[in-house]
């Protein structure tokens, strides 16, 4: 059976230049399989890496950190355990704290490599712990929670505020698929919400290419549509965590990191939807709540911001060349490809669609299911689009008033 990487890399070969795909070559293997973490120990000795760090918390540790360490250890490769501890909360997250934790046991521990055995917040710490000590790290998901995995990106929460930092991808990902199976429902849906969420965000980066000239990669928007096709046609196997099911999530999850990771930046798999959670994350930072999952934000975030995007298709009044001036450069591009822009728009599911997609998955449906109120949930439509104030997206175009309504 082809691996999913050989796929992609065959797939990406057909339209890119061979010096773009070399950035595929920093993953040397890429296995959704049942049994995977026993391939682990065969893959080290093939690096010569003898001395390993298993970063986990209280759950990943149980799922899968302990039966990896007994094999490493049987392997005779030197097994250190880091177990990150949550805040007061009961969240794991990627703050200093966690992260002074991680980058004191590799020091003291002489690793050689770090093995993040979790979800995302345990592969932040661990991509940039290793990043910050020179070692590589390796991806052991345990939960199709997240498309993240194989970002060279951190985000990381500095005094109370949360900053993606420059760290480095996986040297390889070993997703046991028996594994993923277990996890909380709660986490699985998560996945799927973070997938379905592409629907938005690959219209956004069409909007943002033709409006603001950003830049775009065809065959990277391809891998995301194909990933997000995968999943909602299977959302039913998904929904009963068969293993085909979890095996369709967790490649997908992957081919939209590697989109991503070939496009370089987080456009294919990151619109207005992800500003959104973004938002709320930081609101409930400051205000000491317990964190929301990911993919469950993105997921009902998409609702919201396909019910605005269609209104806004229905009702958008454009300025045109005679109105537009120096302080809306984007107006008259908006106007220009107006009719294309629409199209685009109808091609996004009606939120009902979203919602009865997310119920399937067993994930919230709506905000209101997340006990979002309505308070921040307008604030957020007025003002998410500054979390990334120089991606321009249709949230932005219309909240700076590029984008006028006919009716409201």
């Amino acid at each position: 059976m082809t691996s999913i990487l050989t796929s992609i890399r065959n797939w990406a070969a057909s339209s890119l230049p061979s010096l773009q795909l070399t950035v595929l070559d920093e993953v040397k293997v890429v296995q959704v399989q049942a049994a995977a973490l026993r391939e682990i120990a065969d893959f080290l000795d093939s690096q010569s890496w003898v001395s390993v760090l298993l970063v986990v918390d209280a759950n990943t540790y149980n799922a899968a950190g302990r039966q990896l360490e007994r094999l490493l250890l049987e392997a005779g490769i030197r097994t250190q355990v880091t177990q990150l501890l949550p805040d007061r909360k009961g969240d794991v997250i990627a703050d200093e704290a966690s992260l002074i934790q991680a980058l004191l046991d590799i020091q003291q521990s002489g690793s050689q490599v770090v093995l993040a055995v979790g979800g995302g917040t345990i592969h932040d710490i661990s991509r940039y712990a290793a990043y910050t000590t020179g070692i590589p790290f390796v991806s052991v998901p345990t939960a199709a929670s997240v498309d993240g995995f194989t970002s060279r990106g951190a985000p990381i929460i500095v005094r109370g505020e949360k900053k993606t930092i420059p760290a480095i991808g996986p040297s390889a990902i070993f997703a046991d698929v028996d594994i993923l199976m277990q996890a909380p429902t709660e986490l699985t849906a998560a996945g799927f919400g973070d997938i379905l969420g592409k629907h938005t965000s690959l219209f956004d980066w069409m909007f943002g290419h033709l409006a603001a000239e950003e830049p775009h990669l065809q065959i990277a928007a391809d891998m995301t549509a194909a990933a997000l096709r995968d999943c909602v046609q299977a959302v039913d196997q998904i929904a009963g965590r068969s293993e085909e099911g979890i095996r369709i999530l967790m490649e997908a999850l992957i081919q939209s990191g590697l989109a991503m990771l070939l496009f370089g930046q987080s456009h294919p798999a990151s619109g207005s939807e992800h500003h959104l959670s973004h938002y709320w994350e930081m609101e409930y930072i400051r205000q000491g709540e317990k964190q929301l999952l990911h993919g469950a934000k993105v997921g009902a975030a998409s609702v919201e911001i396909a019910k605005l995007y269609h209104h806004i298709g229905e009702n958008g009044l454009i300025h045109t060349a005679d109105h537009a001036d120096v302080q809306r450069p984007y107006s008259e591009r908006i106007a220009r490809h107006w009719d294309v822009i629409r199209r685009n728009i109808a091609a996004i599911p009606p939120p009902s669609e979203l919602s009865d997609l997310m119920r399937i998955a067993g994930g919230p449906a709506s905000v209101s299911e997340l006990s979002i109120g309505d308070e921040l949930l307008n604030r957020s439509l007025r003002e998410a689009h500054k979390v990334r104030f120089n991606r321009y997206t249709l949230l932005h175009a219309y909240n700076v008033g590029d984008i006028r309504l006919r009716k409201s």
